[in-house]
C-alpha cells in the first residue's frame, strides 16, 4: 500500500457565497488560509460540508484554481471528486491531480440506490483508470445516512487489494463506532478518517490517521489539541469538551448553523448564505443557537486584518 499524504485534523472546508449567490473564491481562499493557521492539517474542499453537491463540476474546478492561485498549498487540499456520473467524477479527479492535491475524497455513485459492490467497483475503478496517474491518492468518502449506498467492508478490501498505490484511505461518517472500529480491525495501515470528532480519541487509540469533522470549520484549535494530546492523562477531557461542542451544532442543520456562527462572530451577515435547497437559520433558530455557545463559553478565533479587509 502506497504511503498515505494525510493524518491529523482535516476540515471539510464551507463554501461562502456571494449576495447574487455565486461560490466567494475571495472569502474561500481567506477561510482556508484561516483554517490552517489555525491548526487544520489538510482542507478536505467540496465535502459534504462545503454544499459539494450544490455546485456544478465547473465550479468546483474554478474554485479549486482560485485555491491555489492564491497560494493555498495544493499538498494540503483533499478535493471531493464525487459525481453520479462517471465522466464528471473522472474530470474532477483529473483536475485535482493535476494541480498537485494531496488526495481526493470520493463518494460512492449515489443517485441509484440497491446497487450491488460490484457496481459501486466497477465505477470507482473506470474513474482510477480514466485518470491513470501514478500520483492519485484517493479516500473513499462513506456516508450512507446522506448517500444511502456506501462501501462494505468487503468492497474497502477489494479495493485496497485491487489499487493498493491509489486508494489510500477512507473517511467513515457513517456515525457508527462499531463500523469504524470493524475498518481499524480489519485494515491496519489503511487511513482511517471517523467523520465526527466524537470518535476522535476512540478512534485514535484503535488506529484511525485523526478525523475529517464538520465542526473543524469552527473549532479547529479544541479538535487539534486533543489530537495533539491523546496520550496524555487530561486526554478524556479534552474528548469531553469537544463532545459538547459538537453536540450542541447537531441540534441544528449543521451547514446553516456553521455559517451562522461564522456570520456572527466574524461580523459579516454574507457567511450566513447557504444555496438552496438549504436555508439559513431563522432569527429565533440563530438566537437560541448563539445563546447554546455562550453557555458552554464558545468564542470563534479572529481573522486576520488582512483577511477582515
Amino acid at each position: 500500500m502506497a504511503a498515505q499524504n494525510f493524518a491529523g485534523v482535516l476540515v471539510p472546508v464551507l463554501t461562502p457565497f456571494t449576495a447574487e449567490g455565486e461560490p466567494d473564491a475571495r472569502r474561500h481562499a481567506a477561510f482556508c488560509r484561516w483554517l490552517l493557521d489555525e491548526g487544520a492539517a489538510g482542507l478536505a474542499i467540496f465535502g459534504t460540508t462545503s454544499e459539494a453537491n450544490s455546485l456544478s463540476p465547473t465550479e468546483r474546478m474554478k474554485l479549486l484554481d482560485r485555491l491555489i492561485e492564491a497560494g493555498i498549498p495544493a499538498a494540503k487540499l483533499m478535493p471531493g471528486t464525487g459525481a453520479c456520473a462517471l465522466t464528471d467524477a473522472a474530470d474532477l479527479v483529473r483536475h485535482a491531480v493535476g494541480h498537485g492535491c494531496g488526495g481526493v475524497l470520493m463518494l460512492p455513485p449515489f443517485y441509484y440506490k440497491g446497487v450491488p459492490d460490484d457496481g459501486i467497483f466497477a465505477f470507482i475503478s473506470r474513474v482510477i483508470e480514466k485518470v491513470g496517474s501514478p500520483a492519485l491518492r484517493m479516500y473513499l468518502y462513506h456516508i450512507p445516512p446522506v448517500a444511502v449506498i456506501g462501501y462494505s467492508l468487503d468492497l474497502v478490501g477489494r479495493f485496497i487489494k485491487a489499487y493498493p498505490q491509489t486508494v489510500v484511505g477512507l473517511k467513515d461518517s457513517s456515525g457508527d463506532w462499531n463500523n469504524t472500529a470493524a475498518l481499524l480491525e480489519r485494515y491496519p495501515g489503511f487511513a482511517i478518517f471517523p467523520g465526527s470528532e466524537i470518535f476522535l480519541l476512540e478512534g485514535l487509540r484503535h488506529g484511525a490517521a485523526g478525523t475529517i469533522t464538520a465542526t473543524g470549520n469552527i473549532n479547529t484549535g479544541g479538535i487539534r489539541k486533543l489530537y495533539d494530546d491523546w496520550q496524555k492523562p487530561e486526554a478524556d477531557a479534552l474528548q469531553a469538551e469537544i463532545t459538547r461542542m459538537r453536540k450542541v451544532l447537531q441540534g441544528y442543520t449543521v451547514i446553516p448553523a456553521l455559517k451562522r456562527v461564522i456570520a456572527h462572530f466574524w461580523r459579516d451577515p454574507g457567511w450566513a448564505a447557504v444555496r438552496p435547497p438549504l436555508m439559513p437559520l431563522d432569527e429565533a433558530q440563530s438566537a437560541r443557537l448563539l445563546s447554546d455557545l455562550e453557555r458552554i463559553g464558545f468564542r470563534l478565533g479572529a481573522r486576520s486584518k488582512a483577511e477582515a479587509a
